[in-house]
């Protein structure tokens, strides 16, 4: 197991877990999760090690906010992040004025833009 800081990124298509894996992993180990039952499984596992979540917003039997609400019960001191390749929605607005996520990112995402925000959490 590496000794270095993580990300959680989720998402249900495997293209786009590989796509971020290869952007963003490097100073930092990027986990992945293709549902949100798997990265709340992964949350659990490495939370000392992860400092921040990326969740996909439209995945099978839980969206983006749903898991993140859920993760939030256990994890809740680590910025968790929304993107997504469908529009800004009204949840997405209600679960930034909570402060229940940090920022929505679309895709395709501008990775100098997430790595602004993660060079702010690890």
């Amino acid at each position: 197991m590496s000794e270095k800081p993580a990300i959680l990124y989720i998402d249900d298509e495997e293209a786009n877990l590989l796509l971020f894996r290869i952007s963003f992993e490097g100073e930092r180990e990027v986990l992945l999760a293709n549902s949100p039952e798997e990265g709340l499984k992964k949350l659990a596992e490495h939370r000392k090690r992860i400092r921040a979540v990326i969740s996909d917003m439209h995945m099978p039997k839980m969206n983006g906010v749903q898991f993140i609400e859920k993760a939030q019960e256990t994890v809740n001191d680590i910025p968790y992040y929304i993107l997504s390749g469908y529009a800004y929605n009204d949840e997405i607005d209600e679960a930034l004025k909570e402060n229940k996520i940090e920022k929505f990112f679309t895709k395709p995402f501008d990775q100098a833009e997430i790595e602004r925000h993660l060079n702010g959490a690890a």
